[in-house]
């Protein structure tokens, strides 16, 4: 069984998501939801799925790496999942769990990633560059910004009248449908 640490700094509708999936699922083992934000709705959706729930603020996440990292190791986190964890993870993060830290992009990587490119962001881009298709990618985090190898793509056209809000919604069916399916591709 693979124990695996969420980290969400928003809503958590994917954090949600990841909960139901594997609910009864014998390989993996949702043990806690770190989340930067005392504000965030994956808290509320975490302690009702009964999840540990972690408030890690970004300084702390920076100045206290290896307090974290231990705690992990402490928790036997196999896994880390960002799903809408808005903050670059440490490089000495990276380094403590090699191809062990997944992200999930609202986009088609390499296009329309990197700083700055999440949520809306990304969304108005793909369409002012008049993009034909958009999707989903998740992919290992390595330390460049959406750079890490790709486990699964999922795609969806972009229409002529598409709006950032009809193309988010679009691209959050592919979420909910292609994430736990690439988290099931590694474990």
């Amino acid at each position: 069984m693979k124990n695996v640490a969420i980290f969400a700094s928003g809503e958590g509708t994917n954090a949600e998501n990841l909960f139901n999936y594997f609910m009864n699922d014998k390989r993996v083992k949702i043990k806690l939801v770190v989340t930067n934000s005392d504000k965030a709705g994956v808290i509320e959706k975490a302690e009702r799925h009964k999840k540990n729930v972690q408030i890690i603020s970004k300084s702390a996440l920076y100045e206290y790496t290896a307090k974290i990292i231990e705690f992990l190791e402490a928790e036997k986190i196999d896994l880390i999942i960002l799903a809408g964890f808005l903050l670059k993870m440490p490089e000495q993060f990276i380094k403590a769990f090699p191809d062990k830290i997944v992200n999930i992009h609202p986009a088609l990587l390499p296009k329309y990633g990197g700083a700055g490119m999440y949520g809306m962001n990304v969304h108005k881009a793909v369409i002012e560059n008049k993009e034909l298709e958009s999707g989903v990618t998740v992919h290992f985090v390595n330390e460049e910004y959406d750079k890490g190898e790709i486990i699964l793509q999922a795609k969806c056209t972009v229409d002529f009248n598409e709006t950032p809000e009809s193309l988010s919604a679009k691209v959050r069916k592919l979420e909910f449908e292609y994430f736990p399916k690439a988290i099931e591709k590694i474990i």
